[in-house]
């Protein structure tokens, strides 16, 4: 489903990026590269889902950057048969808001994990949402520093024990999507590695939108925190914690003998038992909403425990980007009067001493 199908404003992210008619495969966009991930990695599942989307968007392979900062799901680059460049830690929005800053004819993405983003990263990331720059941040979130051997991370859940919190984590963790929402992003959403239909849906809707677009990634890390997510893999399980969001739909979930629905108090939202609810009281998601709180606050149902959980497209508003507001602003520069440099750099607070 593209992102027009989903009803989804701010169109465009695409716009200005060379297209080909060439026909594209999954295999084109397969660097010559062996795939160096641990056996079961949920690393392995999003690269095969954006290998195999990227065709459909027809773009030339050229036109496309993928940087990812330091962690495990940064060696995303190499694996793309595409430009990119693995960056330093947490700097990748920085360094992706001057690529695409000064080339629109690229669709630029950030490969980024749970520490990476939300630890040494955390401010480059907030600004570059808060900017609305035009990029497409992939935040793969495994609750765990992987690459460094298993260390707890901004979003490993309090009483953790790892090798760096032998007796438990004392940190409260950061609910990714809610921080994001909290700077103003203008597209969030999240996604389950296993998901993988879910996932290809997202990363459309996600390329084609015109402003920063995060898609946080719950996945697995098999070697230092295996079976984090597997509550909301079991059949059962999955159908009573996963709260799947559908633009323009009643956010009902559960299984048939036990439908629950998200309905609207005066203190936000809350979950109760579809049969104890007026029809006209459930929800109706709509993620074109200026207001950001109403996302904030579905991003606030369930807990560190999963229950629920809730995936799909929170947001997604259209509102002018940084990148499209600075080349206008250098353009109408250059058709003023050329400025006098020194009187610049000067400047009027000037003193003889």
């Amino acid at each position: 489903m593209t992102a027009t199908e989903l009803g989804m404003p701010g169109l465009g992210g695409l716009a200005g990026v060379p297209t080909t008619d060439e026909p594209q495969k999954s295999k084109d966009f397969k660097s010559d590269q062996e795939v160096r991930w641990c056996p079961g990695c949920g690393d392995y599942v999003v690269l095969n889902a954006v290998q195999s989307f990227l065709p459909s968007l027809g773009l030339k392979r050229e036109n496309i950057v993928f940087i990812s900062g330091i962690g495990c799901s940064s060696r995303f680059p190499y694996y793309m048969n595409t430009y990119g460049m693995h960056s330093i830690h947490g700097r990748a929005p920085a360094i992706a808001t001057g690529l695409a800053t000064s080339r629109p004819d690229l669709s630029v993405w950030v490969v980024t994990g749970d520490g990476d983003a939300l630890s040494i990263g955390g401010n480059h990331l907030i600004h570059a949402l808060r900017r609305n720059v035009n990029l497409k941040i992939l935040l793969f979130n495994n609750r765990i520093y992987g690459l460094t051997k298993g260390q707890y991370s901004p979003t490993s859940e309090v009483g953790k024990v790892t090798k760096s919190t032998p007796v438990g984590s004392l940190d409260h963790p950061f609910n990714p999507v809610s921080l994001a929402l909290g700077a103003e992003a203008s597209f969030v959403s999240r996604v389950i590695d296993s998901d993988r239909a879910s996932v290809t849906e997202t990363l459309k809707a996600a390329a084609e939108h015109r402003g920063s677009a995060l898609v946080e990634i719950y996945q697995n890390c098999p070697i230092f925190n295996d079976g984090a997510f597997d509550v909301l893999k079991d059949n059962d399980e999955k159908q009573r914690r996963i709260v799947a969001l559908r633009h323009g739909e009643p956010i009902v979930f559960g299984p048939e003998d036990d439908r629950r629905a998200v309905v609207s108090t005066p203190d936000g939202f809350r979950i109760q038992k579809l049969s104890e609810v007026d029809e006209s009281d459930v929800v109706v998601h709509d993620i074109t909403r200026e207001d950001p709180s109403y996302a904030f606050a579905l991003s606030r149902l369930g807990g560190q425990d999963l229950s629920p959980a809730v995936t799909g497209i929170f947001r997604a508003t259209s509102r002018p980007t940084y990148d499209d507001l600075a080349r206008a602003q250098v353009a109408e520069a250059q058709q003023a009067k050329p400025a006098n440099l020194q009187a610049l750099l000067t400047g009027n607070d000037t003193w003889t001493i």
